[in-house]
Protein backbone atom coordinates (compact mmCIF):
# COMPACT_ATOMS: atom_id res chain seq x y z
CA UNK A 1 0.00 0.00 0.00
CA UNK A 2 1.19 3.51 -0.82
CA UNK A 3 -0.21 6.65 0.80
CA UNK A 4 0.23 10.01 -1.00
CA UNK A 5 0.11 13.43 0.66
CA UNK A 6 0.95 16.99 -0.42
CA UNK A 7 4.16 18.47 1.05
CA UNK A 8 4.27 22.28 0.88
CA UNK A 9 7.39 24.47 1.02
CA UNK A 10 7.38 27.96 2.50
CA UNK A 11 10.09 30.62 2.66
CA UNK A 12 10.17 31.16 6.42
CA UNK A 13 6.46 31.42 7.20
CA UNK A 14 5.59 27.71 7.47
CA UNK A 15 4.44 28.03 11.10
CA UNK A 16 2.08 30.89 10.21
CA UNK A 17 0.67 29.10 7.15
CA UNK A 18 0.15 25.75 8.86
CA UNK A 19 -1.49 27.43 11.87
CA UNK A 20 -3.85 29.11 9.42
CA UNK A 21 -4.60 25.78 7.72
CA UNK A 22 -5.34 24.27 11.13
CA UNK A 23 -8.01 26.95 11.70
CA UNK A 24 -9.46 26.07 8.28
CA UNK A 25 -9.39 22.28 8.52
CA UNK A 26 -9.07 21.52 12.25
CA UNK A 27 -6.94 18.59 13.36
CA UNK A 28 -3.68 18.13 15.26
CA UNK A 29 -0.68 20.26 14.30
CA UNK A 30 2.96 19.50 15.14
CA UNK A 31 6.19 21.31 14.31
CA UNK A 32 9.86 20.32 14.33
CA UNK A 33 12.29 23.22 14.11
CA UNK A 34 15.70 22.97 12.48
CA UNK A 35 17.23 23.42 15.95
CA UNK A 36 15.55 20.14 16.98
CA UNK A 37 17.22 18.09 14.22
CA UNK A 38 20.63 16.41 13.77
CA UNK A 39 21.45 18.91 10.97
CA UNK A 40 21.03 21.98 13.20
CA UNK A 41 24.77 22.67 13.36
CA UNK A 42 24.99 22.59 9.53
CA UNK A 43 22.49 25.44 9.10
CA UNK A 44 23.08 29.17 9.59
CA UNK A 45 22.16 30.48 13.03
CA UNK A 46 19.23 32.51 11.71
CA UNK A 47 17.55 29.34 10.43
CA UNK A 48 17.34 27.52 13.76
CA UNK A 49 13.72 28.55 14.43
CA UNK A 50 12.52 27.77 10.92
CA UNK A 51 10.40 24.66 10.43
CA UNK A 52 12.10 21.47 9.24
CA UNK A 53 8.86 19.47 9.28
CA UNK A 54 5.24 20.23 10.08
CA UNK A 55 2.29 17.85 10.12
CA UNK A 56 -1.42 18.68 10.19
CA UNK A 57 -3.62 15.61 10.50
CA UNK A 58 -7.30 14.90 11.01
CA UNK A 59 -8.40 11.36 10.27
CA UNK A 60 -7.27 10.49 6.74
CA UNK A 61 -6.45 14.15 6.00
CA UNK A 62 -2.68 14.80 6.12
CA UNK A 63 -0.91 18.01 5.08
CA UNK A 64 2.86 18.37 5.55
CA UNK A 65 5.10 21.41 5.13
CA UNK A 66 8.60 22.84 5.62
CA UNK A 67 10.67 26.02 5.37
CA UNK A 68 13.56 24.03 3.85
CA UNK A 69 14.08 24.26 0.09
CA UNK A 70 16.72 23.11 -2.37
CA UNK A 71 16.39 26.35 -4.35
CA UNK A 72 17.51 29.88 -3.52
CA UNK A 73 13.95 31.13 -3.62
CA UNK A 74 10.41 29.77 -3.63
CA UNK A 75 8.84 29.84 -7.10
CA UNK A 76 5.85 28.07 -8.55
CA UNK A 77 7.06 24.56 -9.28
CA UNK A 78 9.45 24.15 -6.34
CA UNK A 79 6.93 25.01 -3.63
CA UNK A 80 5.23 21.61 -3.44
CA UNK A 81 6.11 17.93 -3.59
CA UNK A 82 4.17 14.70 -3.40
CA UNK A 83 5.09 12.66 -0.35
CA UNK A 84 4.66 8.89 -0.65
CA UNK A 85 4.71 6.59 2.38
CA UNK A 86 5.42 2.94 1.67
CA UNK A 87 4.80 -0.18 3.72
CA UNK A 88 7.68 -2.25 2.30
CA UNK A 89 11.30 -1.70 1.33
CA UNK A 90 11.19 -3.51 -2.00
CA UNK A 91 8.37 -1.30 -3.28
CA UNK A 92 9.99 2.00 -2.26
CA UNK A 93 13.24 1.02 -4.02
CA UNK A 94 11.37 0.04 -7.20
CA UNK A 95 9.30 3.23 -7.27
CA UNK A 96 12.31 5.47 -6.52
CA UNK A 97 14.21 3.92 -9.42
CA UNK A 98 11.23 4.29 -11.76
CA UNK A 99 10.51 7.91 -10.79
CA UNK A 100 14.21 8.83 -11.07
CA UNK A 101 14.61 7.34 -14.55
CA UNK A 102 15.06 10.30 -16.89
CA UNK A 103 14.80 12.75 -14.01
CA UNK A 104 17.14 14.13 -11.35
CA UNK A 105 17.81 12.64 -7.91
CA UNK A 106 17.66 15.47 -5.38
CA UNK A 107 18.40 13.31 -2.33
CA UNK A 108 19.46 9.66 -2.71
CA UNK A 109 17.31 6.93 -1.18
CA UNK A 110 19.07 6.15 2.11
CA UNK A 111 18.44 5.58 5.80
CA UNK A 112 17.83 8.81 7.72
CA UNK A 113 18.16 9.88 11.35
CA UNK A 114 14.44 9.32 12.00
CA UNK A 115 14.80 5.61 11.15
CA UNK A 116 13.29 5.67 7.69
CA UNK A 117 14.49 4.91 4.20
CA UNK A 118 13.98 8.27 2.47
CA UNK A 119 14.78 9.91 -0.86
CA UNK A 120 13.69 12.80 -3.07
CA UNK A 121 13.63 12.85 -6.86
CA UNK A 122 12.46 15.20 -9.57
CA UNK A 123 10.88 13.09 -12.32
CA UNK A 124 11.26 13.63 -16.07
CA UNK A 125 8.10 15.78 -16.03
CA UNK A 126 9.50 18.17 -13.39
CA UNK A 127 7.44 16.85 -10.46
CA UNK A 128 9.13 16.40 -7.08
CA UNK A 129 8.51 13.15 -5.20
CA UNK A 130 9.48 12.44 -1.58
CA UNK A 131 9.53 8.71 -0.81
CA UNK A 132 9.52 7.37 2.76
CA UNK A 133 9.52 3.88 4.30
CA UNK A 134 9.51 3.94 8.10
CA UNK A 135 11.54 0.92 9.16
CA UNK A 136 10.54 1.42 12.81
CA UNK A 137 6.85 0.81 12.17
CA UNK A 138 5.60 -2.76 11.94
CA UNK A 139 4.55 -3.41 8.36
CA UNK A 140 2.64 -6.36 7.04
Amino acid sequence: MIQANPYLTFGGNCREAMTFYQTCFGGELTFQTIAETPIADQCPEGMQDQIMHSLLSKGDFVLMATDMTQADEIITGNDMAISLNFDNEKEIKRCFDELSDGGTIIEPLEEKSWGALFGVTNDKFGKVWMLNFDKKEKHK
